[in-house]
């Protein structure tokens, strides 16, 4: 798990780091760098936006959403995220 996640984090550092962000984390990405960053699928994004509806989330929950699922598919070492990153 240690060797995931160092992976992960590395692939955040070279994405934000790419874009010219001091950024180097999911987690210290602001909502509008986030929705630029995280790509989801057709499904995911449906996905995403049916959960977000029915929890009544703010802009502020659905960025967090969207943090965590970016992160899963980094661990899984997708660039995509896909509907299983959002459940």
């Amino acid at each position: 798990m240690r060797t995931r996640v160092a992976r992960a984090r590395a692939v955040q550092a070279e994405r934000y780091g790419a874009l010219g962000l001091t950024v180097r984390t999911n987690t210290q990405a602001s909502g509008t760098v986030l929705e630029s960053i995280v790509k989801p699928t057709r499904e995911g994004s449906r996905c995403c936006a049916r959960r977000s509806d029915a929890m009544r989330l703010s802009a502020r929950g659905y960025h967090r959403v969207l943090r965590v699922a970016r992160t899963l598919a980094d661990l899984d070492g997708e660039d995509a995220v896909r509907r299983v990153h959002f459940r």
